[in-house]
């Protein structure tokens, strides 16, 4: 493990200790991950009279609806279904079965987040059958404009596509597919020992309640896992792209785009596909947060800056929201990542050079840049606005990879010698020269003149 200067040290283990001391946490595991490495973990508490380790087990809750999701886009990748499809091609007879399944991915189905019946993080769960005869017209939710509504039973019925698609438990799926390939043998759906006991503390004295952690049936998807720190770390370093042979790291890129806002009291958040999202201080955040009965949970990671943070509790309540973003906020402030020292390159295409530099759209300027990775890309030259990576193609043209210009063409418009006139950018004419007269700038050009 990478060792941080004793004073980063001092700082993390200090908010991990506040954290625990003043909410009452019976135990609680913490660490960070930088460029696929475990660079700090501390614990604070006990488990069975002893501090926790990395290999002490705890429910991970709601983290399990990520596992899930990477199970259905597997799916997906070998064209077993559509994230268009509608759920009635797979699972008939429920009330969202015109619903696709990007739609319950996302949470934005409509569908109720609890199942039917008594608290079911707290009760022995039903079968498949049973659940999916209870998602009827009272199960659907008015969908509000941008979509988004939590749904626990959402994943149940994932799960159970999962199922009937792979012809095996979701369970055993999950153990074939994604465990195994990656190592994780200490992530299961009932607790093996070495793991901590679930508690609710009482909230005006310090005495604590063993909490129920019953098998929840069909609901299991939704919140089932046991997972220890080691475990979650490798799963961090899968959610930010080191995939291994379980899922294409596009395809994970994909599962972090947004696809349904969570409005709160500010927009912080949203739902990906199967994924939370979070923008904290410039970062953008993708994991999940987990909870069921004396447990909580939660993995971030940045991949931009391939930093991770990971916690897990046994408690019903106390852990504030703010303990992961805090500790990746010490970790920038004392330990922020240094650059690699800059060396120019040797395999730049030399013929590139000749787009680079000032453009216009219309009056606008923008600057055009040929990035280490042989991706160009065309940015405001001062403050915000339309800016995008664009990738060659064999044509000569270029594609968009981001941005407003994703998935759009860029053509290189060049005079009878060759040399580059405008960029024709899904019709769209940027200029050498504002509103340049020899170039096709539609609605014609009659020259700059002085204001009357």
């Amino acid at each position: 493990m990478t060792s941080l200067l004793p004073s980063t040290q001092r700082a993390l283990l200090r908010r991990l200790a506040v954290e625990q001391s003043e909410n009452r946490v019976p135990s609680l595991i913490a660490g960070l991950i930088r460029d696929g490495e475990t660079i700090w973990v501390d614990t604070r508490g006990q488990v069975g009279g002893r501090p926790s380790t990395t290999d002490t087990q705890y429910r991970v809750g709601s983290i399990t609806k990520t596992f899930v999701a990477v199970l259905v886009m597997r799916l997906r990748d070998e064209s077993r279904l559509d994230l268009a499809d509608k759920l009635d091609e797979y699972v008939p007879g429920t009330s969202i079965g015109k619903q696709s399944i990007g739609q319950i991915l996302s949470h934005s189905s409509g569908l109720t987040a609890e199942p039917a019946g008594q608290w079911w993080e707290r009760t022995p769960g039903g079968s498949a059958d049973e659940l999916l005869s209870t998602i009827d017209e009272h199960a659907r939710r008015p969908t509000p404009r941008h979509g988004f509504h939590y749904s626990n039973v959402g994943f149940g019925v994932l799960g159970e596509l999962v199922s009937r698609l792979r012809g095996a438990p979701w369970g055993e799926v999950l153990q074939s597919e994604i465990l195994e390939p990656l190592g994780m043998k200490r992530t299961t759906l009932s607790p093996v020992a070495p793991h901590a006991e679930g508690f609710a503390v009482h909230p005006w004295a310090d005495v604590v309640l063993p909490e129920p952690a019953e098998d929840a049936g069909a609901m299991a998807p939704a919140g089932q896992l046991w997972s220890t720190f080691e475990d979650m770390a490798s799963w961090a370093r899968f959610v930010s792209g080191d995939t291994g042979e379980v899922l294409h790291p596009a395809t994970v890129a994909e599962m972090r785009l947004p696809g349904s806002v969570d409005d709160g009291p500010e927009w912080r958040g949203g739902y990906g596909l199967g994924l939370q999202l979070m923008r904290h201080r410039g970062r953008r955040l993708a994991g999940h947060t987990g909870s069921m009965p004396g447990f909580l949970a939660t993995v971030w990671t940045d991949p931009a800056e391939a930093t991770g943070v990971i916690f897990m509790a046994n408690t019903t309540a106390g852990v504030t929201g703010a303990l992961a973003t805090d500790l990746l906020d010490l970790l920038a402030e004392h330990e922020p990542r240094i650059p690699a020292a800059w060396e120019p390159r040797g395999d730049v295409d030399l013929q590139l050079l000749e787009l680079t530099g000032q453009w216009y759209w219309g009056p606008t300027p923008y600057a055009l840049r040929v990035l280490r990775d042989g991706l160009l890309d065309l940015s405001p030259w001062q403050g915000r606005g339309r800016a995008s990576r664009f990738r060659a193609n064999p044509d000569g043209t270029w594609t968009g990879l981001d941005g407003y210009y994703a998935g759009e063409i860029l053509r290189v418009g060049r005079d009878e010698s060759g040399v580059p006139t405008h960029l024709d950018l899904n019709t769209f004419i940027f200029t050498r020269t504002p509103y340049d007269s020899d170039a096709p700038v539609p609605g014609g050009v009659a020259g700059w003149r002085p204001a009357r």
